[in-house]
């Protein structure tokens, strides 16, 4: 592997990283590879199919499912930012990555992440509306709020993500260091650094806590006044119908702050345990990969577009949504 490195004011200056990956031998190599290209393709495919499903079909056009198209749009470009480099690395010796290239890949990363943990609050706030004033949903969930709101979560998560980025590219990376890990993410880069990074650490645990805790937050509460309004509903029925509209939300919620909120709450912290990579496994490619499966078995409306678009079938009647 041949490397560059330049001589700025008597300090070497890295040009390279080298990502670990995840360092196996060579024939099961070959079996992750072909397990995270079927599982990136599959994402891929899933998504892309419930897009076309709401773009579709009429009865889709709600606030409810103008959030999930741009979750699902999301998810298209979350994945694909982490999964080409790390299907390469699988089958090249050589696993270096630039580090123009690995601070592209940390901006774009961080930005759909943090637009995903927006996203969902505004989702759940969608939810509240629907079932605590089911009467003026349509008179607050309009199209230019709901446009708003989407438009926000994008910007958000772009302006974040420069933020950390200003002051993560600017450390100092000594020789062309070895990330253990199979993407550039923070807590990899905080750690290899060889100067001080607390500033850097803790501009980074500030920007979380605003961008994990207050949509946490929103979601909590917006959860707990849903579960309140629901448990008022005299029928076993009617309460099942009411929960049945946001269970799918409400685990697609649980499994992203889960498998992310520890990682980015402490990243440097993070990094000192070999578990890393794997709980990162788990929201870079299981994570986006349920999320259409878990809306698709919770939603009889998103079922019944998504069977339409796929055996292209003309307009007739549907199943009643949940």
């Amino acid at each position: 592997m041949i490397t560059r490195i330049l001589e700025v004011d008597n300090r070497t200056m890295t040009t390279y990283f080298i990502l670990l990956g995840f360092p196996t031998r060579p024939a099961f190599q070959l079996l992750l590879f072909s397990v995270f290209l079927a599982a990136y393709l599959l994402t891929l495919l899933e998504n892309l199919l419930i897009i076309l499903a709401i773009r579709s079909d009429g009865q889709l056009h709600k606030p409810m499912y103008f959030f999930l198209s741009h979750l699902s749009f999301l998810e298209m470009w979350y994945v694909t930012v982490i999964s080409p480099k790390m299907l390469v690395d699988f089958l090249s010796h050589d696993k270096s990555i630039s580090f123009n290239g690995c601070m592209t890949q940390l901006y774009f990363f961080v930005t759909f992440v943090c637009t995903e943990y927006i996203l969902l609050a505004v989702m759940a706030f969608d939810r509240y509306v629907a079932i605590c004033n089911p009467l003026r949903y349509p008179v607050i969930m309009t199209d230019q709020l709901c446009g708003t709101l989407a438009g926000g979560c994008w910007l958000c998560g772009l302006v974040t993500a420069m933020i950390k980025m200003v002051f993560i590219a600017r450390l100092h990376y000594c020789g062309t260091p070895q990330i253990n890990h199979y993407f550039c993410d923070i807590s990899p880069l905080l750690n290899v650094s060889c100067e001080d990074s607390s500033q850097a650490e803790l501009v980074d645990f500030f920007l979380a806590l605003m961008v994990i805790a207050v949509p946490l937050g929103v979601v909590v509460a917006s959860y707990a006044t849903i579960l309140t309004a629901i448990l008022k509903i005299p029928s076993a029925q009617g309460r099942q119908k009411a929960f049945s509209t946001c269970a799918s939300h409400l685990t697609v919620v649980t499994l992203f702050y889960s498998t992310t909120l520890f990682t980015y709450a402490r990243p440097k912290l993070m990094y000192a345990y070999n578990s890393n990579k794997v709980v990162s496994v788990l929201y870079t490619v299981i994570v986006p990969l349920l999320n259409p499966i878990i809306y698709c078995l919770r939603n009889r409306e998103v079922k019944a577009a998504l069977k339409k678009t796929v055996l292209c079938k003309g307009s007739g009647p549907k199943e009643e949504g949940d």
